[in-house]
């Protein structure tokens, strides 16, 4: 009993680890290939257009605070839904209602890697927007927001409207992915490999993106904006709103073919080293 207790735990701790480690990797290598794109994205769905936002100038601004935030921020991300997919998929024994696990799982884990995204994002956004205002290094961006606002306004401005864009994007993404590994070999007679977990993650991805840029316009907008601007007193419903008084329908999905490609790109990238990652963490264990 005691033998099998021990086991158990090893493999909860292993898993943790796994989940670290694999989310961690997988995240700072979509981060720094894919962020031009991103860059582009950004800007046009700013407030100040794309041109005056910088337009193709320095597309790689606010790599820093994106790479130094996006291994731990996945990492988080993962050990989250990871150990809660593996908890609560022991509850739930039909079959039927695992999508519920996986997006139950992914939205807590959407909303505690939050905690390190948004302060991120916002560093991030305001070097790639290129005003004048952040022209500055990501520290004194972030400084600034707290000295200005105060740590809840200020570094976590546009909080509620991430986990808005996040959770959504989760109760697409993580179930469509799930269900196509699950049914990749029956489709398609060959076995699941890392390339084929890329593929089950670029299409996910992708088609979560599509749906919810509305939402990613909405918090752009938010964290860009001045901090005596209306717009950061505004819900993401009347920012939504706003934006198609302002621009119509074509705004509402401002950088529409950025994101999904972005995200398209980064779900194959991500997902695919987050398996290869775990399958030699699991070899590497299996021999020791």
């Amino acid at each position: 009993m005691a033998l099998e207790s021990e086991s158990i735990s090893t493999s909860a701790n292993f898993r943790y680890w796994s989940s670290l480690i694999s989310g961690g990797v997988a995240g700072l290598v979509v981060d720094i290939v894919l962020f031009p794109i991103d860059t582009i994205k950004t800007r046009l769905q700013s407030e100040r257009g794309f041109l005056r936002s910088g337009g193709f100038r320095g597309i790689y601004k606010g790599l820093a605070p994106a790479a130094a935030g996006s291994a731990p921020t996945a990492a988080l991300f993962f050990c989250t839904y990871d150990g809660l997919k593996s908890h609560l998929g022991q509850l739930v024994t039909d079959k039927s209602h695992q999508p519920y696990v996986h997006m139950l799982s992914a939205a807590s884990a959407e909303i505690v890697a939050c905690l390190i995204r948004v302060p991120v994002e916002i560093a991030k956004q305001r070097r790639q927007a290129l005003s004048l205002k952040y022209n500055a290094s990501s520290v004194e961006i972030l400084y600034n927001a707290i000295k200005a606002e105060g740590i809840r306004r200020g570094l976590y401005r546009g909080f509620g409207s991430t986990i808005m864009r996040e959770v959504p994007f989760s109760f697409i993404q993580f179930p469509l992915w799930e269900y196509f590994k699950q049914n990749w070999t029956n489709l398609t007679g060959t076995t699941l490999t890392p390339f084929s977990v890329a593929i089950c993650g670029a299409v996910a991805g992708g088609i979560a993106a599509g749906l919810t840029t509305p939402l990613d316009v909405a918090k752009t907008r938010i964290m860009l904006a001045d901090d005596r601007s209306e717009v950061t007193r505004k819900g993401v419903v009347q920012v939504l709103r706003g934006v198609y008084r302002e621009r119509g329908f074509r705004g509402l999905f401002a950088g529409f073919v950025p994101r999904v490609l972005w995200i398209t790109l980064g779900g194959a990238i991500f997902f695919g080293f987050y398996d290869l990652t775990s399958r030699m963490l699991s070899s590497d264990e299996s021999i020791q």
